[in-house]
């Protein structure tokens, strides 16, 4: 009996999302049953060993493919545990020739490469005799790859295999992109349609959730308000098409900064943002909030030519934040307006922020 194995939904779904301007929304319980059910079929049509699908990360994704990573997220094979979620450069192996390419190839080695085992060697835990790889791609835009290796019988895979491999990689692209299409349109009134981060009415819901499990669970809970300094020049001085841009950006670069982050990231109005941080204490939420500050310090906005009405400025060291931190240490977490309270300590602490002097964190105790 053969397994078929994916990365769990919560991990996956950083790898399936494929925009800058989607949200952090809950993760697709659906895809992974998706990729593992389109390397069944694939092994049934084409009979092989082994096989994977690999992804980049659109959070860490840049322009130059050879610069990406892929990422293994669904396999089956002897070593399929072994290699799960694992990452290699774009510059190695037939994947990374795949990618970077978007052409297909089919290969049959005369011999085992020998040395330190590759990734597929131990996916297939015998020498790769034959491999065969297509491109998934989404939007015109490659993204990843699906492999099979070693052609069951001792044939060589051929041209009527790749075609076959063709069809199921853009199954892959298709049941991704229809997923995300799904979600998109369940979760719209959550979200804010220009930064993609939650909305505030979606925010204060969360949050008052989040306060009552807390409570339950003798937890804290810890929140970041964070207001853009020196925004109002951008606006006035390029004009409000760049200033939407910078804030499209912004919320591009929250989600990246806080990709590893259990949290939930909100436009809370203008160039307003909330970071949510169940479990956390304020400790831990101060060191988060200094990240996201030095990030927005150090960021560059609109670095690249987005068409006549945005041509590349390379703003930099033009945008900065104060960021106020609250937590629940000394709240009454069953207390009906627990969370109306920690947004206004949050928001308190954030104009403390702005009156030191801008660019900088602060915390106002609640103890």
């Amino acid at each position: 009996m053969r397994d078929y194995v994916s990365l769990p939904a919560d991990e996956l779904d950083r790898f399936v999302q494929r925009s800058k301007a989607s949200s952090a929304l809950p993760a697709l319980p659906d895809v992974p049953l998706l990729l593992r059910g389109i390397l069944r079929k694939a092994a049934e049509l084409v009979p092989s060993e082994a096989g994977r699908i690999l992804l980049d990360d659109p959070m860490a994704k840049v322009e130059r493919p050879t610069e990406n990573d892929l990422h293994t997220v669904a396999a089956f094979g002897g070593g399929a545990e072994d290699v799960m979620g694992e990452a290699a450069p774009a510059t190695e192996g037939m994947a990374g020739r795949v990618y970077t390419t978007q052409t297909s190839f089919h290969e049959t080695r005369a011999e085992p490469a020998g040395g330190v085992a590759t990734a597929a060697e131990r996916l297939t835990r015998a020498p790769v005799r034959t491999v065969i790889a297509a491109p998934i791609v989404i939007g015109g835009t490659t993204c990843g790859t699906m492999e099979l290796y070693n052609r069951l019988g001792g044939d060589a895979y051929d041209e009527h295999d790749l075609v076959l491999l063709e069809l199921f990689a853009a199954q892959v692209a298709s049941g991704i992109q229809n997923a995300l299409d799904a979600r998109h349109a369940q979760d719209l009134a959550k979200i804010d349609d220009l930064t993609g981060l939650y909305n505030d009415r979606y925010l204060h819901v969360r949050l008052r959730e989040e306060l009552e499990r807390a409570s339950r669970a003798g937890e804290t809970c810890a929140l970041l308000f964070l207001d853009l300094d020196h925004f109002k020049p951008i606006n006035d001085t390029h004009g409000h098409l760049v200033g939407s841009q910078v804030l499209r950006e912004m919320g591009y670069l929250l989600r990246r900064v806080m990709a590893d982050e259990d949290a939930v990231l909100a436009r809370y109005g203008g160039d307003e943002f909330t970071i949510m941080l169940p479990g956390r204490t304020a400790r831990d939420a101060l060191g988060i909030a200094e990240r996201i500050r030095s990030a927005i310090e150090t960021a560059v906005f609109l670095d690249r030519d987005r068409g006549t009405d945005l041509p590349a400025l390379q703003i930099t060291g033009a945008v900065t934040a104060s960021i106020g931190v609250a937590d629940t240490a000394g709240l009454e977490l069953d207390a009906g307006d627990t969370a109306q309270t920690l947004i206004r300590i949050a928001d308190e602490a954030m104009y403390a922020a702005k009156a030191a002097g801008k660019n900088r964190v602060v915390r106002v105790s609640t103890a």
